[in-house]
């Protein structure tokens, strides 16, 4: 069954290019030139579809940080949507901002095929491959830490009953720090157990990941409780809480 993906890209020669690339790996790329129309497919979609958007940053019409927002704010499966972002000379403020809004991975143009193919994979594997299956009987035990519950079979975050926005990548970093909780983790560590994309230990992405984790699971995300900085160090999940 292959995979169905959107770009959001207003370089239709780049567009047709690397819907052949992904082609042989058994994507479908459907292909949206602006701002405007990528949004309204989205929400035209059924529910699932696509399994992954790849948005460029520079678009005529809206600027691609503004598209990662709303796509964010759209209601259900279409706001969850992992999101790949392109982005032009590899700007790290870009790539910051474009994080801390939602993106689950970036991409510098320009870029090679296979390393896109790459992160694609990885941001799906990350994310169950688009879906989320029901949990079995038997599955894995529900992780509890006062009103934080984590179900890592569902996939779900809930605070006092409170479903927690998370990207899939913010929710495989929650998951290594809870289950190692108590324990000082270097950033190399987090990466390590997190078993995505490499990135460096000196990269703010993970530390910009961890900025938005503790803003949907700390009551006061400025005096975080739960997901406490080890300075020089990391970051340790507090094995007592509320």
């Amino acid at each position: 069954m292959n995979t169905e993906l959107l770009m959001i890209e207003d370089d239709v020669r780049l567009a047709r290019m690397v819907a052949e690339y992904l082609g042989q790996s058994g994507y479908v790329l459907a292909h949206a030139p602006d701002a405007t129309q990528g949004l309204a497919a989205l929400q035209a979609g059924p529910p699932g579809w696509p399994a992954l958007v790849i948005l460029d940053l520079m678009l005529p019409d809206l600027d691609g940080l503004e598209v990662c927002r709303r796509i964010r704010a759209l209601p259900g499966e279409a706001g969850r949507v992992p999101l790949l972002m392109l982005t032009a000379k590899g700007d790290p403020l870009d790539r910051i901002i474009g994080l801390e809004m939602g993106a689950d991975d970036y991409l510098p143009k320009p870029f090679e095929p296979r390393e896109l193919l790459a992160r694609i994979r990885a941001v799906l594997r990350r994310h169950g491959d688009g879906g989320v299956a029901a949990a079995a009987p038997g599955g894995q035990p529900l992780l509890q830490f006062g009103s934080l519950v984590i179900d890592r079979d569902a996939r779900t975050v809930t605070v006092a009953g409170q479903a927690a926005d998370l990207t899939s990548y913010q929710f495989d970093l929650l998951v290594a720090m809870a289950e190692r909780a108590g324990r000082v983790l270097t950033r190399d560590q987090i990466m390590e157990a997190v078993r995505g994309r490499e990135l460096d230990a000196f990269d703010r992405s993970i530390d910009v990941h961890v900025g938005r984790i503790r803003q949907a699971i700390e009551a006061d995300s400025k005096n975080p409780r739960r997901i406490l900085t080890v300075r020089g160090v990391g970051y340790v999940f507090a094995r007592q809480q509320d």
